[in-house]
């Protein structure tokens, strides 16, 4: 038997197997191909969806972010007076027909809307759908409209056990919108959001596809789910969120949805450079005081990348986020420090569409070279400044997310 040759680096960090293609690897005699997009390759975000309280569209995100303005109400609007969470903070899609369809859930409409966006604006045909890759994040999933009814929806007795998946959101933009590629949900808490754009990064990196899109999407503003975050003590009694407060002690929730474009093309793109994650197997709820293993998700894109212009933090507004984030970065930036982008304060937590979101505004911001402004009069940790005007762009921007249980992401993007 002839012995195999080397395999080239590129095949090594991304090898597919795609018998389908009949494509050779190294002239290996046996039958094993891959498709590796070359290690030069860079991944460039070419198109964006959001919806959330801030709107449709990531143009009315970004301007609501210029005017400083969240949109924050009280939840007895949405769910009536006699709620026992009726005084608390919350943030909404405001135009509920969106969310409403016979067939599909209402997270499934909020994911569908999203995903026509980002690939309306990045011009794919129905050919290019067709062998893309979905990545589909949420950490709720379709418990909105299965754990409690849904108002002024009237749904098709054929699709209950569909609408209780929490795969539905996937499976229905596969079936719309004809994309036949890999298919994957992640979970993953908090931190799904950011998992899925690094997962359709890495299957457009192995060259499992030409492109990918990731999509996020939750709808936590349901009875059941409040009274759960309430039992926890997770949820904020104010609509003022300033995250990193020596008082602060919960998030604002927050329905959102958010869809990303990722493939290698040149132009006018935000790019994206990395992704990683790890896990602080530690707490099922608490984060560790001094950061646990974020500081080495943050160190390795520093000796890959250079030291961010800017961090973009998960900053949800919880006590022990608040200890958490400042002893991450201290352990990490130990010369000039980044700026802190929090994006929380406008959108609320979306949970587990939240690193999706942020990212999303993040990167309409980047193509512009610029950043994006905090909201007025927010608590900074010591040593770090969180600028309330856009700032120009000078390198990387990393973005972090933290799930519970403590897994921990990071996705780092720069401008074209």
């Amino acid at each position: 038997m002839p012995r195999r040759p080397p395999l080239t680096s590129s095949c090594l960090r991304a090898v597919s197997w795609n018998l389908a293609r009949k494509l050779p690897c190294n002239g290996w005699p046996f039958r094993l191909y891959c498709r590796a997009v070359p290690d030069s390759a860079t991944l460039s975000i070419t198109g964006l969806g959001a919806l959330s309280a801030l709107g449709s569209g990531v143009g009315s995100h970004r301007d609501a972010v210029l005017a400083g303005k969240g949109m924050f109400g009280e939840l007895g609007e949405l769910l009536g007076g006699d709620s026992p969470h009726a005084s608390r903070p919350a943030a909404w899609i405001r135009d509920r027909k969106l969310l409403l369809n016979r067939k599909w859930s209402p997270a499934t409409m909020a994911a569908l809307h999203v995903a026509r966006e980002a690939v309306a604006e990045a011009g794919w045909s129905a050919a290019e759908l067709h062998d893309a890759a979905l990545v589909v994040g949420t950490s709720r999933g379709n418990a909105a409209g299965w754990l409690g009814p849904w108002p002024g929806r009237r749904p098709f007795k054929l699709m209950a056990a569909s609408n209780t998946i929490h795969s539905e959101p996937c499976s229905a933009i596969s079936i719309e919108l004809g994309i036949t590629g890999p298919n994957h949900v992640l979970a993953s808490g908090c931190a799904a959001g950011l998992d899925a754009a690094g997962l359709a990064m890495l299957l457009v990196q192995s060259g499992m596809a030409p492109r990918a899109l990731a999509v996020a999407v939750d709808l936590p503003l349901v009875p059941l789910l409040l009274d759960n975050y309430a039992a926890s003590g997770l949820l904020a009694s104010s609509p003022d969120l300033d995250p990193y407060h020596p008082k602060t002690a919960g998030f604002i929730p927050a329905e959102g949805a958010a869809a990303m474009a990722i493939e290698p093309r040149g132009g006018n793109f935000t790019r994206l450079l990395h992704y990683a994650c790890n896990s602080d197997a530690s707490d099922p709820v608490g984060i560790p005081a001094d950061g646990g293993r974020t500081p080495e998700l943050l160190e390795k894109a520093i000796r890959l990348y250079g030291n961010p212009s800017a961090v973009c933090p998960h900053a949800t507004g919880t006590a022990v986020q608040s200890v958490a984030d400042p002893a991450s970065f201290n352990r990490s930036f130990n010369g000039e420090k980044p700026t802190l982008h929090l994006l929380k304060p406008f959108t609320g937590h979306t949970i587990g569409a939240s690193g999706l979101l942020e990212s999303v505004i993040l990167a309409s911001f980047l193509r512009e070279g610029k950043l994006p402004p905090n909201l007025p009069h927010r608590h900074a940790p010591e040593g770090y400044v969180l600028p309330d005007a856009p700032l120009d762009v000078r390198g990387p921007v990393y973005k972090l997310s933290h799930g519970m249980g403590g897994h921990n992401a990071l996705l780092v993007l720069s401008p074209p």
